[in-house]
């Protein structure tokens, strides 16, 4: 069992988005940190890039305002080993598919391996391109997680069947942000996942408040939150932390009755 699949072990699982360097490392560190402490099972790890088409507003900013800072991949490496001293529980790259070729996709996904980094997130990388990087991923132990939309269908059973760490079930079609509300069949979706793999699912893209969280943790094994907490970085800078904090405790208050 990969580490990812060991967050899903104590109930439903709650996990935090955080993008690095918004508005700068420092933030980040004590930012995650603040989500760890408070309840946060896995921490997904956002590395900044200039195109990031998956993101609503909030997280394109912080994209843009991390880079403006001057933010690169090494650093970002840097940083989290540096963090991986105290922070223990499971944390994931999300990042795009350029990143990690511009890098040179060995030396990233090794270095992945080097500084305790658990999985990888690519929402730019189709599934049936995915065997660019799977190798790779399996030679370092690096979990490579897929991604399931609403508009996946007829492929669902497929990506499900060679799902690895956890799946990321994507609530609504559109760009990562928060919503009043999510209508997609979520259900159908869980249902086919559970009939193809052991894995563990959870959805994002959207969630904000803890209601949603406690719904959607009801149809899954977990829920996963970015513009949201990224949006409390946007209003409250280098004061953000204390704030991630109470947001986090909120929504894994919400969840863990279930």
């Amino acid at each position: 069992m990969s580490k990812i699949q060991k967050a899903f072990e104590n109930g439903k699982a709650f996990i935090a988005f955080i993008t690095c360097g918004d508005p700068d490392l420092e933030t980040t560190a004590a930012a995650v940190r603040a989500a760890a402490e408070n309840g946060a099972d896995l921490i997904e790890l956002g590395i900044p890039f200039s195109d990031p088409t998956a993101e609503g507003p909030v997280i394109q900013g912080a994209n843009l305002r991390a880079l403006s800072a001057g933010v690169t991949t090494d650093k970002i490496f840097g940083f989290v080993k540096e963090l991986r001293r105290t922070v223990k529980v499971p944390m994931i790259f999300m990042t795009y598919a350029n990143v990690v070729f511009s890098y040179g996709a060995e030396k990233f996904i090794s270095t992945c391996k080097e500084i305790e980094i658990d999985g990888l997130i690519l929402p730019d990388l189709p599934f049936e391109e995915k065997e660019e990087f799977r190798p790779l991923s399996k030679k370092y132990g690096v979990d490579l997680v897929s991604l399931i939309a609403p508009a996946s269908e007829n492929r669902i059973a497929m990506i499900a069947k060679e799902a690895e760490g956890f799946l990321y079930i994507v609530s609504s079609l559109g760009v990562t942000e928060t919503r009043s509300e999510i209508k997609t069949d979520l259900e159908s979706i869980v249902e086919v996942v559970r009939q193809n793999t052991d894995i563990p699912c959870a959805i994002g893209f959207g969630i904000s408040t803890p209601e949603q969280a406690k719904k959607m943790a009801d149809l899954s094994d977990g829920v996963i939150v970015g513009s949201a907490i990224v949006k409390l970085l946007e209003i409250h800078g280098k004061e953000a932390p204390g704030y991630i904090g109470e947001y986090v405790k909120s929504m894994k208050e919400a969840i863990k009755a279930l």
